[in-house]
């Protein structure tokens, strides 16, 4: 567990730096690709709920604390996107093919509208215009990213119930 914990936070430092210092500027069609988001997104599917919800914490917390934005912004976001991913993951087989390409176009969806809404009740201008005119793009971006990040990730995060799986030995005759 503590492996995980420490793999998981090199994993996100690594992402929320590639996020910040290059993903951020660019923006094709509109859109900008989340690359925490993906990253989160694959650490909740294969590690569970609460495991998703301090990891999203944390690599929020990252993402407030080097853009110097409101403390807590974008933590509460992640934390809810790394929790209700992990839910996803716990309750569905999260071995299925789809389950990353789902959980990626969906939760980037809520974060979209999550990020409006929150500007919106703290008090910051909420323009819905340019919020919501890139999230196509972003979804399509993010979605590219999904399969060599979950890729990635599956091989350092081995899912779970292969590494609990007890082999039996059973004596014939």
């Amino acid at each position: 567990m503590i492996l995980d914990v420490f793999k998981a936070a090199v994993l996100l430092f690594l992402a929320v730096l590639i996020q910040i210092s290059m993903l951020a500027v660019y923006t094709p069609l509109g859109g900008t690709a989340n690359l925490v988001l993906v990253t989160l997104i694959s650490i909740s599917l294969l590690r569970g709920s609460i495991f998703g919800a301090f990891a999203g914490f944390g690599a929020g917390l990252l993402i407030d604390t080097a853009n110097l934005a409101t403390l807590g912004f974008t933590s509460l976001l992640l934390t809810l996107a790394g929790f209700w991913t992990g839910r996803y993951g716990e309750t569905t087989a999260r071995d299925r093919f789809h389950a990353p390409f789902t959980s990626v176009a969906v939760i980037t969806v809520l974060y979209g509208f999550g990020t409006l809404a929150l500007d919106f009740v703290i008090g910051q201008p909420a323009p819905a215009g340019p919020y919501l005119s890139g999230l196509p793009a972003t979804v399509l971006l993010n979605l590219l990213l999904t399969w060599p990040v979950y890729s990635g990730v599956r091989r350092v995060f081995p899912p779970a119930d292969v590494l609990d799986r007890v082999h039996e030995v059973r004596l014939l005759g």
